[in-house]
C-alpha cells in the first residue's frame, strides 16, 4: 500500500496598499493617476485602487502617504446654498418646489434644506438626480 503524505506550509501572502501619488485637496476625483500601488501591508488602508477612481476625497490626502476608504465618499451631487428641487411624495400626492442646499451633499445623505417658499428648514435625502426628497 503507497501513502501520501500531504505538507502544508505557509507562503507568504503579497499584499498591497494604495498611496497617494501627489497631496489631493479635500473635493477632488481621484484618477488613476492619483494613485501608487505599493507591497506594504498598513492595517486600515485600502488594498485596490478600483475602489478609490473615480471617488472624491472627503479630507486632503498626501502625497506618500496611505490611502483609507474612509477618506473618500461618493461625488457630491448637491452643493452647499445650491437651489435645488425639493421634493415631497406621499405616493398619490407629489409637491415640488425650489429648496436651497443648506449643505453639500452626496447621493444618499441626509441634509438640511430650506424651503424658499416658505423659509421653513427641512430634513431630506439627495437622490442620484440632485433633487432633495422629504419623507414622512
Amino acid at each position: 500500500m503507497i501513502r501520501f503524505a500531504l505538507i502544508l506550509c505557509a507562503l507568504p501572502v503579497q499584499a498591497e496598499t494604495v498611496f497617494a501619488m501627489r497631496t489631493i485637496p479635500p473635493q477632488t476625483i481621484i484618477t488613476a493617476a492619483d494613485l501608487d500601488l505599493r507591497d506594504d501591508v498598513i492595517p486600515g488602508a485600502a488594498r485596490a485602487t478600483d475602489e478609490l477612481i473615480g471617488m472624491e476625497a472627503r479630507v486632503a490626502l498626501y502625497a506618500g502617504r496611505p490611502i483609507s476608504p474612509t477618506d473618500v465618499g461618493f461625488p457630491a451631487v448637491i452643493e452647499r446654498n445650491q437651489i435645488i428641487p425639493l421634493i415631497y411624495d406621499a405616493g398619490v400626492i407629489q409637491i415640488t418646489t425650489e429648496g436651497r442646499s443648506l449643505e453639500r451633499a452626496e447621493p444618499g445623505a441626509v441634509i438640511r434644506v430650506m424651503n424658499l417658499s416658505s423659509r421653513t428648514t427641512v430634513s431630506a435625502r439627495a437622490g442620484l438626480d440632485g433633487a432633495a426628497y422629504v419623507s414622512q
